[in-house]
Order: structure tokens, then sequence, then C-alpha cells
């Protein structure tokens, strides 16, 4: 259960980031066929890798389902190498397309149609969607309030003491674990969209997705794995006293 102190810190984060970055107007994309491309492309690389892999499939005229996947897989990985472990990518967009082609007509609207729960479970049967992969989806692609749960928000989360296993320490008087456990993907996404269940509609989706944004854009810039800046930090007056 998350506590009330939690909540509120969690929401008080958001306008603290927002305050310094701004409206991040996420997922970059000029269509959802290509935030599902890019969600894709982006595991375990550099969003400016993805790009440059999205601008060649653009300059070959193939960034539409049926184009994409009537390419041979060679063509395709040659195509996305610049995202970095191009031959296995190419075997999951494929899988991806296939679904999409093949069972929903190249129709992204059919895709996402239907409760959140079960769109999220028909985006995990596919080969080579994980949880975050999923989320990525349903938030920037499919409009369905689903929160994305990525290495920034898991490393920001643990240092403010915000993480599933310290709301349990806390509630159970533990001592803190030498190695913070308690990141199971689903019970940090439980604990955010608890925290940041205020909004509704629209509203809560324009919310989810800008601060998965601001997360990223904290993470990248302050709370980095090594060497973090927490003294210019926006999130530094929510830090715990050591």
């Amino acid at each position: 259960m998350v506590s009330p102190k939690t909540k509120i810190d969690v929401r008080r984060a958001y306008e603290l980031m927002r305050a310094r970055f701004g409206h991040q107007h996420w997922w970059p994309g000029e269509t959802p066929f290509e935030v599902c491309v890019g969600a894709i492309l982006t595991q375990n690389t550099a969003w400016s890798n993805v790009e440059r892999a999205i601008a060649n499939l653009k300059a070959a005229h193939t960034l539409e389902p049926g184009k994409l996947f009537a390419l041979p897989e060679p063509k395709l990985a040659e195509l996305i190498r610049p995202a970095g472990y191009f031959n296995v990518k190419a075997r999951r967009l494929r899988s991806f397309l296939r679904v999409l082609v093949e069972t929903f007509g190249s129709d992204l609207k059919k895709l996402f149609a239907g409760e959140t729960s079960i769109v999220r479970e028909r985006l995990l049967a596919v080969h080579g969607v994980g949880p975050e992969t999923a989320d990525s989806l349903l938030l920037y692609a499919g409009g369905h309030q689903s929160f994305v749960i990525d290495a920034y928000t898991k490393r920001i989360f643990q240092r403010h003491d915000w993480s599933p296993a310290a709301q349990s320490r806390k509630q159970k008087a533990e001592k803190p674990r030498a190695r913070p456990d308690g990141f199971a993907y689903d019970d940090l996404k439980a604990l955010c969209e608890s925290a940041l269940s205020q909004k509704s509609g629209a509203a809560r989706l324009d919310y989810w997705q800008d601060y998965h944004a601001q997360l990223v854009m904290a993470g990248k810039h302050f709370c980095r794995t090594r060497a973090p800046r927490c003294d210019e930090c926006p999130l530094k007056p929510l830090l715990p006293r050591r």
C-alpha cells in the first residue's frame, strides 16, 4: 500500500520536474505506427540511434505496416542497423508486424481495441515485447492509461525511498537491506498508477505520458548511475535525509 506521504512526494516530483524541463510532448514520433516501431527499436540503446534507424526506414519509403512486413528480414536488419542488435530487433519487429498485419489488417486501432488489461496481454504475447515495451505501446500509441516503468524510474524511486521495498520496510519498521529489493516491474507500476490517479480521462493520459518523459529527463541529466548530480537536480528537495 502506498503511504500518503509517498503519494504527495511522487506528485510533487512532477511539479518540480515540469517546472525545470517544461512539458516534453512525448513520445517522439510523427504517427502512432512510428511510435510503435521506435518503442521496439529503443530496447537497449540510446534514442539517438533509434532516430537514425527510423530515418533509414523513411528514406526507403517503408515506414508503414504492409511495406515493412514485406521486407526480407536481412534487408530490414540492414535498415535498422544503427539501433544496435539489429538482427534480434528485426525478428522482434517482424513478430509485431506479423500480428498487426495478419491478425488486425494493419489497423492499429483494432490492435489496441479493448480493455487495457486485455490489450496488454495481447502485446505481451508478441515475441520480444516485454512489459516496458508493451506499456510504451499502450500509453503512447494506443491511448491506454498504462504507466511505463524504465531504468530511470527504478533508479529515481529507489534513491528517494519510493520503491515498493522501501514502502514495505517503512510499514514493517525494517532496516534497509544492503541491496534493496522490490523492483518487480508490476509492483512499481502499481505504485505509480495508485499515486498518480488523481486525474482522469485525457488529462490522466497526458499526465502519465509527460510524467514518464520527465523521469527520463531527470534520470538522463541528474539522477545518473554514476556521479549523480543531486545538488543540481530538481528533485533534491524530496531526497530522504541520511
